[in-house]
């Protein structure tokens, strides 16, 4: 008789519980992969909102119109409200005009920034555009040949305030 040893035969390949192990193994390896780009992915989502979100852009946009107005604005004709809810100011329609002859008021109302263009004389409204939505609050003031708007911006998830100031060339 044969002894055991010796009588066993060795066989190539893997056993069924070495395959059962190395699924199990990689299984978590890939469940932790995927948790961590699951979150990797709302980490860029948040950021991402954040940088380019509606406050965001709004406030963007709302700053350079202000500050396009105020370029063109001549500096002898700005009315501002007492308690800075509204800023209006006079500006030359062309360059042959000898005297300011439109007008661009920016004001708030239900939540949006708006301006108001027209002509002064006779005194009529041309274009009403809404700059932005999602304002909280907005208030103007004046300092020298410059005017300065602080416009905060909510939108329930985000909040932005901007800070401008446009200087008036004319």
């Amino acid at each position: 008789m044969k002894s055991r040893e010796a009588s066993r035969v060795f066989r190539r390949g893997v056993t069924i519980v070495e395959v059962v192990t190395a699924a199990v193994i990689a299984t978590v390896v890939l469940a932790g992969i995927s948790a961590l780009m699951v979150d990797n992915h709302r980490s860029w989502s948040a950021m991402y909102s954040r940088a380019y979100g509606d406050v965001v852009t709004d406030g963007y946009i709302a700053t350079k119109k202000f500050e396009s107005i105020m370029r063109k604005a001549a500096s002898d004709g700005v009315s501002i409200d007492p308690a800075g809810e509204w800023v209006e100011v006079q500006y030359y329609a062309s360059s042959e005009s000898t005297a300011p002859d439109r007008y661009a008021r920016l004001s708030t109302g239900n939540g949006m920034l708006f301006v108001e263009y027209g002509q002064l004389d006779p005194r009529s409204a041309t274009a009403n555009e809404v700059v932005c939505s999602s304002v909280s609050t907005c208030t103007f003031k004046q300092a020298g040949q410059s005017i300065h708007m602080r416009l905060a911006l909510d939108d329930g998830t985000q909040r932005n305030e901007v800070v401008s100031c446009g200087y008036m060339h004319n």
